[in-house]
C-alpha cells in the first residue's frame, strides 16, 4: 500500500456515523490537491478488506455518485444513519457533510 493509500484510508475512516464527506475533500485532507480520483478508487478497490464507510462518500454537491443497485445501498445506509436524502440522490452538505 502507497502512502497516499494510507492517508486517504485514515481519512475514510474518520467520517462519522450521520455525516459524509467530499471525494475531493478526502483526498484534500490526505494532502493530495487533485486526489478525488484516487479516492475512489480506493473506496472502490479497499472498501471491503478495510471496513471503510464506503457509503458516506459523496460528490462534493452532495449528489451520491453510484447508479442502479449501489445507488439505493448508499441511499438505504445514510438514511439509516439519519442523514437526509433527497429523491434527487443529494445531500446538503452545510448540514451533513465534514
Amino acid at each position: 500500500m502507497t502512502d497516499n493509500t494510507d492517508r486517504i484510508i485514515k481519512q475514510i475512516l474518520l467520517v462519522p456515523e450521520g455525516k459524509v464527506s467530499s471525494y475531493r475533500n478526502i483526498a484534500a485532507k490526505a494532502g493530495l490537491v487533485n486526489g478525488a480520483r484516487q479516492t475512489v478508487r480506493v473506496l472502490h478497490s479497499m472498501s471491503e478488506k478495510y471496513s471503510l464507510p464506503w457509503h458516506r462518500i459523496v460528490r462534493c454537491d452532495g449528489r451520491i455518485a453510484l447508479q442502479g443497485e449501489g445507488r439505493e445501498l448508499q441511499l438505504g445506509l445514510l438514511r439509516s444513519e439519519g442523514v437526509e436524502v433527497s429523491n434527487e440522490g443529494r445531500v446538503d452538505m452545510s448540514r451533513f457533510g465534514i
